[in-house]
């Protein structure tokens, strides 16, 4: 576990708004290889969307509940991560269909947050406690049978999640905690759970996350206007500044994975936020996996 971190050089890299979306709530970036675009959430509008930084066309799809994250299927489509409990989608154009349980069709006030698959092609899904009173929100895993296992609970909102290149260990945050938690994994099990970076209050709250090849985990820091790099042992090694405060995600792709794509959240007033942003990073980020079921 880390203490407060000492102040660090700014960093050089200056990221650029890709995508003016004017998203409410911007999320879950996802790089889809074969198609060479880019598919994230805006939850608070229930809408997915795929990008095409090259032509600058952003198509969006509106569904009936919030869409928290997603994943890619290996039958081409998206399972996806909705407010009481998953529906895949065999295409964009496809409708949805339910798969698996409803998990929280009785937990008014939770919805499913933010996940990733891991190399078995099991997903893995935070919930959230939307009225933040009874802070039992969870970490669960979708298995590709349809089954889904409660993994640990007593969270606020499960974040975060993802996982090393060889899939042997884990990443996830309970937000408002301020810590990122990491773990052992093993035959679809968590072990060894510790705080590997406990974040000062004021410094921002680790929202989305992703882990690159060399083993180091990015993080946006909600209300922090920053992403943070960090080394396998926890330690900040690098923090690169946005021009908006509420960033919510990264995550990497372009065709060598070298492209970092950051989500935000709309601020009233403040240009840019609710957009995309990109930069260059000098080591490629970890595959989305796809999910094995659907």
């Amino acid at each position: 576990m880390t203490d407060a971190p000492p102040p660090i050089p700014p960093s050089p890299i200056l990221p650029h708004l890709i995508l003016d979306a004017r998203a409410e709530l911007g999320e879950g970036p996802r790089w889809h290889a074969g198609e060479r675009r880019l598919y994230w959430v805006d939850i608070a509008r229930a809408e997915l969307h795929r990008f095409d930084p090259v032509t600058g066309i952003d198509e969006c799809r509106r569904f009936d509940d919030p869409v928290g994250c997603f994943a890619f299927t290996r039958g081409g489509g998206l399972v996806l991560a909705m407010r009481t409990g998953f529906a895949v989608i065999d295409g964009w154009d496809a409708p949805p269909r339910p798969f698996g349980p409803a998990v929280l069709a009785d937990r008014p006030g939770y919805r499913f947050n933010d996940g990733r698959t891991d190399p078995a092609g099991r997903f893995w899904v935070g919930s959230v406690d939307t009225l933040k009173t009874s802070h039992d929100a969870a970490l669960y895993r979708l298995d590709p049978d349809g089954s889904v296992t409660c993994i640990e609970a007593g969270m606020t909102t499960c974040n975060g999640a993802a996982f090393t290149p060889d899939g042997a260990r884990f990443h996830h945050a309970d937000t408002p905690s301020h810590s990122l938690r990491a773990y052992d994994v093993a035959d679809g099990r968590l072990t060894g759970r510790r705080i590997v970076h406990q974040w000062p209050h004021g410094h921002g709250r680790p929202d989305g996350g992703s882990f690159d090849e060399a083993g180091r985990y990015w993080t946006a820091l909600f209300d922090g206007g920053r992403v943070a790099c960090l080394d396998p042992a926890g330690a900040l090694l690098a923090e690169v500044a946005l021009p908006v405060s509420r960033p919510t995600m990264i995550a990497f792709g372009g065709e060598d994975r070298c492209t970092a794509f950051v989500t935000s959240a709309h601020v009233a007033g403040e240009p840019g936020s609710g957009g995309i942003f990109s930069f260059r990073v000098d080591v490629p980020g970890v595959p989305e996996w796809p999910f094995a079921g659907g």
